[in-house]
């Protein structure tokens, strides 16, 4: 294991990332003193030097361990990593980038994903027995809102919860990156609705699909989806909508599913659930999970700490 490791989030921007908080926390716990986490805002020009960086041979002090990966770079780096994990080539994104040692020489970039075990495991501890089977209609169907990178995940991890019906709403679904192309490569059968913001008849179909699912979850930024809340007035009993945002929480959206009788799953707690395997992948050492959580809670503004 290395004595003195070296990780950082990527991402444009960066600024808002709560893992540092999160790393940090699980390094403490684990006694790696010398280890650092860091944010590090990269540019698209600017990936590629970045991972010929980590990869480089060790120098003195402390040595790059790896990356977490946030938008706009968990697809676009794809091309540029040694290996993939299947799930993060099925997913066709990778949240995650380990720089491989074996001696003195360059480092292997290995790709994750860590996102679906993010999803799953922030809805496993919110919702509970609700997703079990038993607890679901027939006629259940799981929600996806955007299109991109976490979409793609969102597809496996409801795989993963047993989803049967999956609907996908976006702007776009045609292209490599879209999740219409990674449900082809899991072999998913999804439908698709195409969503114009702000068009009354469009924003009225997408939030008959929210009232209608029984599991949901918003990728997209903070205030993409702002334009559905006042149309939220029902949901179903015990349908539960993970909103990948924490920053303001609850949205708008996760606030209307909330009024209207549902249960909101914050982001914070799918970062959660993706930062314990990420360090594990990283330092090849189990996290405590509590210690982290408590980090981040702490980390959080008062109006937006869950109780």
């Amino acid at each position: 294991m290395i004595s003195r490791g070296r990780a950082a989030v990527i991402g444009d921007p960066v600024a808002h990332s709560l893992s540092p908080v999160l790393h940090r926390a699980a390094y403490s716990a684990l006694g790696l003193e010398g280890w650092e986490y860091e944010r590090r805002h990269t540019r698209p020009d600017q990936l590629r030097p970045l991972l010929a960086e980590l990869a480089a041979p060790a120098g003195p002090g402390p040595v790059w361990a790896g990356l977490s990966v946030t938008m706009p770079h968990k697809q676009t780096l794809l091309s540029c990593l040694d290996v993939l994990d299947p799930l993060a080539q099925s997913v066709g994104a990778a949240n995650t980038v380990v720089a491989q040692r074996a001696g003195r020489g360059p480092a292997l970039l290995a790709g994750f994903n860590t996102d679906v075990a993010g999803i799953v495991g922030a809805l496993r501890e919110a919702a509970g027995d609700r997703l079990a089977p038993s607890s679901r209609p027939a006629e259940a169907t799981a929600l996806v809102l955007g299109s991109g990178a976490t979409a793609c995940s969102a597809l496996a991890a409801l795989t993963e919860l047993g989803a049967g019906r999956i609907v996908v709403a976006a702007r776009r679904h045609a292209g490599p990156g879209r999740a219409l192309a990674a449900a082809h490569r899991m072999g998913l059968e999804i439908e698709t609705v195409t969503w114009s913001p702000g068009d009354p008849r469009s924003d009225a179909a997408v939030a008959q699909a929210l009232a209608e699912a029984t599991i949901a979850v918003s990728t997209l930024p903070a205030h993409a989806p702002d334009v559905l809340a006042p149309l939220i007035e029902r949901v179903r009993p015990g349908a539960a909508l993970l909103d990948v945002t924490y920053d303001p929480w609850p949205t708008a959206l996760a606030a209307a599913w909330q009024r209207a009788g549902g249960l909101a799953v914050p982001g914070w707690l799918m970062l959660l659930h993706q930062a314990v395997p990420q360090v594990r992948l990283m330092t090849g050492m189990t996290p405590d999970t509590g210690a982290m959580r408590t980090a981040l809670v702490g980390a959080l503004p008062r109006h937006r700490r869950p109780g």
